[in-house]
């Protein structure tokens, strides 16, 4: 890998100052855990090339990646974050065009393209500079490497070069401590009680509970209120 100083987001895409490994809540021995210490050490020089992550909508696929990309610039290197679902009506050649020079690539949405064989093509020469380059790429998407529709034999293949993981839904528990863990890093008090009366009436969607919190952080600055239920109903209309 190259040690060029940390690549600036050249495609006018920005990373969510929140989406940190720090950030994301993880159970001690769980499968989750293992996946973050993976994406840690993807940058090492022993780690895995190439890495695919999926799992349903919520559990943190976007966070992940823009958490390795964080990472990647705290430790001096290269990289790129693309958003698929941003870039979906430019031409792909154009938007990987010397991308392979980067330390790590994080391509977010890639079953958005499976079946695209404008796509496809271009996916499938970039993988193969990036392997020849010796960068890192970190993939994610709704379905498995298995499971994509991909219409290009060769494209599959390149798919299987690295290793996959499975994110997982957390459960109701650790929703809890998540938000915690989010509240915490923005300096809010969310004590278990009012946790708990949020996680009970509002969506279970991990995105939207942030969105919920986001919107509690604004308004308890703004008011300057602390977090209690009486507090909550009025601004989230619960």
């Amino acid at each position: 890998m190259n040690n060029s100083l940390p690549q600036q987001l050249s495609l006018g895409v920005s990373l969510n100052d929140d989406a940190t490994f720090e950030n994301f809540y993880t159970a001690s021995g769980t499968a989750n855990a293992q996946v973050v210490a993976s994406l840690r050490a993807q940058l090492t020089p022993a780690a895995e090339q190439m890495i695919f992550l999926w799992g349903a909508p919520g559990v943190g696929l976007t966070h992940l990646l823009q958490a390795a990309c964080h990472s990647a610039q705290e430790l001096g290197f290269s990289m790129q974050y693309l958003p698929i679902r941003d870039m979906i009506g430019f031409a792909p050649e154009q938007l990987l065009e010397g991308l392979e020079t980067l330390d790590l690539v994080c391509l977010d949405g890639l079953d958005l393209v499976a079946g695209n064989p404008i796509w496809e093509r271009a996916l499938f020469n970039f993988f193969n500079c990036m392997r020849d380059g010796g960068g890192r790429l970190l993939m994610a998407g709704h379905q498995g490497p298995h499971e994509l529709p991909i219409q290009m034999p060769d494209l599959q293949s390149r798919l299987n070069w690295g290793i996959s993981f499975q994110l997982h839904s957390l459960e109701d528990a650790d929703k809890q401590a998540a938000l915690q863990l989010r509240a915490k890093a923005r300096g809010l008090e969310l004590n278990d009680e009012v946790a708990q009366f949020i996680l009970h009436r509002a969506p279970r969607d991990m995105n939207e509970l942030f969105c919920y919190l986001n919107r509690l952080d604004d308004a308890s600055l703004a008011e300057q209120r602390k977090l209690t239920i009486p507090f909550v109903k009025q601004v989230l209309s619960l």
